[in-house]
């Protein structure tokens, strides 16, 4: 699997979808909400409960595939486009044309 990781560890919001892709999957199986994570023991309980469950293993794995693969890519591997990339593309920076 070919993945630009190196761009996108540049980027913050790959961050916020890493752990959301985590956390959302461990939040719903457990009927919780992020409001109900009011303390480090709290999040540390949800996260044994994770690790001890392989269902609940599989579908965070599930929600990391989802998140880290391109689906506008054929396969799993980001495109050639996007592994030249040697920074966060801002599409500010490119001309858009109406067609």
């Amino acid at each position: 699997m070919k993945i630009n990781f190196k761009v996108r560890f540049k980027n913050p919001v790959f961050y916020a979808q890493l752990l959301l892709s985590v956390l959302t999957p461990i939040l719903a199986y457990l009927g919780m909400s992020l409001a109900d994570l009011t303390t480090w023991g709290s999040l540390g309980q949800a996260i044994q409960t994770a690790y001890s469950n392989p269902y609940l293993l599989g579908l965070v794995a599930v929600s990391l595939f989802n998140q880290i693969t391109d689906p506008v890519t054929k396969g799993f591997n980001d495109s050639q486009q996007a592994l030249g990339y040697i920074k966060p593309k801002n599409d500010k920076d490119y001309i858009h044309r109406n067609y």
